[in-house]
C-alpha cells in the first residue's frame, strides 16, 4: 500500500487548559506513532498509509478529549498517488 501525506490541524477548546497544551498532546500522539512527520506552524504533516493515518486521526481526537478539550475542530488534508508513495521530503527538500 502506498504512503500518503496527511496534514492534520487541531483547534481544541478548553476552559481549563491552554490550546497549545492540547495541541502538544496531539503532537505527542504523532511522535509516538513512529511515522515520518513534520511539525509546521499551522498543521503537522504525517507520512503513512491511509489506514494508518485514519487511525492516527482518531487517536489524536481522543487524546485531545482526554487531555481536557471540551470541543475541537480538526482539519485534515490527504495527498495520495495511486501509483507511488507520497513523500514529505519530495516537497520540502528544496527548502531545507
Amino acid at each position: 500500500m502506498n504512503k500518503v501525506n496527511i496534514a492534520i490541524q487541531v483547534l481544541p477548546e478548553s476552559k481549563t487548559r491552554g490550546k497549545y497544551e492540547l495541541v502538544d498532546e496531539a503532537i505527542k500522539v504523532i511522535i509516538k506513532s513512529g511515522y515520518e512527520y513534520k511539525v509546521c506552524p499551522f498543521e503537522t504533516v504525517v507520512e503513512c498509509t491511509l489506514p494508518q493515518g485514519l487511525e492516527l486521526v482518531e487517536a489524536i481526537h481522543n487524546s485531545c478529549k482526554e487531555g481536557g478539550a471540551e470541543k475541537m475542530m480538526a482539519y485534515i488534508k490527504i495527498q495520495s498517488d495511486f501509483s507511488n508513495h507520497v513523500s514529505i521530503d519530495d516537497k520540502m527538500e528544496k527548502y531545507e
